[in-house]
């Protein structure tokens, strides 16, 4: 949907928030999630040391929708109006990212206590008899667990969700608590502290709310956390067909890298995530671990690496990406439609560097204009094909270089190799730490070496000792 136009769900948002009413606002019961627009930088803040700005915002994202799909499960059993209360975009963003049959309100100024009491009132104010507000990062906020949760404000005044860190994943009420409960109920806690469930709890025993407690679950906050993210992945897994698309990502000591780049590389659950470890001596298996990536051990060698994963993979495309290179919002979107047209064999994004500069800009275009006329694009450009197309050339030549220039001039043979105009994004640490013309002239005299017959071998060890590796 174009952004000139706004969306059903922004709609029903504007009508909401100045006093309008639809047949869904009337229902009995109303869901409420609090969460933030994915923006880079001002979400899941605690986990950027780990993930980078940007993977802390996919995982955002990621958990919001799961937490989505969840609630649009629970509406097949329950009649219960849904209301998404945001921050950091508008409610037309809100509804192009989730979808036009929630309703999107901002969360307003205030501290948590006082965007609480306002959603609280809201849905108390539309006519609503039970109210449930959830967070957007606890996975494990089943459709059982919001059944129960509605259930119990049948004959209780406060439902309460307990947190492992001494906050609480869910906080429900029933209309008749309303008066008893709101604001004192909110205005006592300091919020992100772990006396939060203890504090409320407490205020309720003095309003005299009889209280039902949920289950105790895990929110996903620190990097500690990020096991339940990915427990929670496994599980869903379970109930999903096949993936359509395998990312396989050779690495080696790139624990600085892996976590963007595995979060970036997991746009929906039909995407399975290989990293084919080559021996790291750091975190880097243990973070793609943590984030739901597949993580298997192989020796050294980025081609035995890239076939290793490409024999795991379970799914029928396959896409080979480099460890410090970011697929693009809706990549694999743009891979299916690709290898959908009849003549396109595989296909790669344009290249693209998160460094300036006028020589690296320079760089950029020459390498895409090469990929585009030539047909030859370079390896962080994240070369995509089906695994047939992939076991009908033999897969990657075990080369210590040179083995993606090889696999593309072979597929060249087959078909068209599709450009796309969407970049995938590679880091600029090699330009940083060898210097951009270095890097440009190594690059090429190593493409002319392979040309007129010089050993694998000898260019990877002259590669090498110009990039400072020996």
């Amino acid at each position: 949907m174009g952004a000139g136009y706004k969306s059903l769900g922004a709609m029903c948002a504007a009508a909401f928030s100045t006093g309008g009413s639809s047949p869904a606002q009337n229902a009995p019961r109303r869901l409420i999630v609090f969460t933030r627009y994915p923006q880079p930088g001002s979400t899941k803040t605690r986990l950027i040391p780990v993930l980078g700005a940007k993977g802390a915002a996919d995982l955002q994202r990621k958990m919001t929708e799961f937490t989505v799909n969840a609630v649009k499960l629970l509406r097949q059993d329950l009649v219960c109006h849904v209301e998404v209360r945001f921050e950091g975009a508008d409610a037309v963003k809100m509804g192009d990212w989730l979808g036009d049959e929630l309703t999107y309100v901002p969360q307003g100024s205030g501290d948590l206590g006082d965007r609480m009491v306002r959603a609280f009132e809201g849905a108390f104010d539309a006519g609503n008899q039970a109210a449930v507000l959830i967070g957007a990062d606890c996975p494990d906020v089943s459709k059982d667990i919001l059944l129960e949760a509605f259930e119990a404000l049948t004959d209780n005044g406060l439902v309460i969700g307990p947190a492992h860190d001494g906050g609480y994943y869910l906080i429900g009420l029933n209309a008749s608590a309303r008066d008893a409960a709101l604001p004192e109920l909110f205005s006592g806690p300091a919020w992100g502290t772990s006396a939060v469930l203890e504090t409320t709890l407490a205020t309720a025993e003095r309003l005299r709310l009889r209280v039902h407690r949920l289950p105790e679950l895990r929110d996903v906050d620190c990097p500690e956390d990020l096991a339940v993210w990915k427990k929670a992945c496994e599980n869903g897994d379970r109930t999903q067909q096949s993936p359509c698309i395998s990312v396989i990502i050779p690495a080696r000591n790139e624990a600085a890298c892996i976590g963007p780049t595995v979060c970036a590389a997991q746009p929906s659950s039909g995407i399975e995530v290989i990293v084919v470890d080559g021996g790291s001596c750091d975190a880097t298996a243990d973070i793609a671990s943590s984030l739901g990536a597949k993580v298997i051990p192989c020796e050294p060698g980025r081609a035995r690496q890239a076939n290793a994963g490409a024999q795991s993979a379970r799914s029928e495309i396959l896409l080979f990406l480099h460890a410090d290179t970011m697929l693009p919002p809706g990549w694999d979107g743009h891979v299916r439609k690709t290898l959908a047209q009849e003549g396109f064999v595989a296909g790669a994004f344009t290249f693209a560097v998160d460094m300036p500069g006028l020589s690296l800009r320079l760089f950029v275009k020459v390498a895409n204009f090469r990929a585009r006329v030539l047909q030859m694009p370079y390896g962080d450009q994240g070369l995509f094909l089906r695994k047939a197309t992939f076991k009908e050339v033999g897969g990657f030549p075990d080369l210590p270089i040179m083995d993606d220039f090889e696999i593309v001039r072979k597929l060249r043979r087959l078909g068209r190799i599709q450009i796309l105009k969407t970049a995938a994004t590679t880091s600029g640490r090699r330009w940083r730490t060898v210097g951009v013309w270095r890097t440009m002239v190594t690059n090429q005299l190593c493409v002319l070496g392979h040309l007129l017959g010089v050993s694998p071998e000898r260019l990877a060890r002259w590669y090498n000792r110009r990039r400072g590796l020996e």
